[in-house]
């Protein structure tokens, strides 16, 4: 009796232990790190023929929008499409030195130096302490506008 059981048991063990290896070994690719940054709805419309927003009917002359997102959102035209990022970087606490200021086709935080982000891709540039890219809005042109919402 005492080896029946044992059979059994044997035979659940190997029945279940694939799926104990498979999800424990499962690669997981959310970041702890990369959750200072809050999930907060927008929806706006620009108009590329008022003044503010007028560059960026040429390419590589991105624009800051404040009010909007976590930090305000930064619009390129990359001269095959439009992207917008938030303007608040994404690995560091939320704060005071969180947003982000325009340099060319860059990001830079002024407080961490060494923060530096491309607004082509969103991606850090030379700092391989950064894991996050820049938070990306979904954005859209319909004729002179452009519809920019999460």
């Amino acid at each position: 009796m005492f080896q029946t059981r044992g059979s059994l048991l044997n035979k659940i063990i190997l029945l279940f232990f694939p799926f104990i290896i498979i999800n424990c070994s499962s690669s997981n690719n959310y970041n702890e790190n990369c959750n200072f940054l809050l999930n907060i709805g927008i929806q706006i419309s620009l108009n590329l023929n008022l003044a503010q927003y007028n560059q960026l009917t040429f390419p590589n002359n991105p624009v800051y929008v404040p009010g909007e997102g976590n930090g305000g959102l930064i619009i390129n035209n990359t001269g095959a499409g439009y992207v917008a990022f938030d303007a608040a970087d994404p690995n560091i606490p939320f704060g005071e030195c969180s947003i982000l200021s325009i340099n060319g086709i860059e990001a830079q935080n002024t407080c961490y130096e060494n923060n530096n982000y491309n607004l082509l891709t969103g991606q850090p540039l030379q700092n391989p302490n950064l894991i996050c890219n820049l938070k990306s809005y979904f954005i859209e042109k319909i004729g002179n506008e452009l519809i920019i919402s999460n």
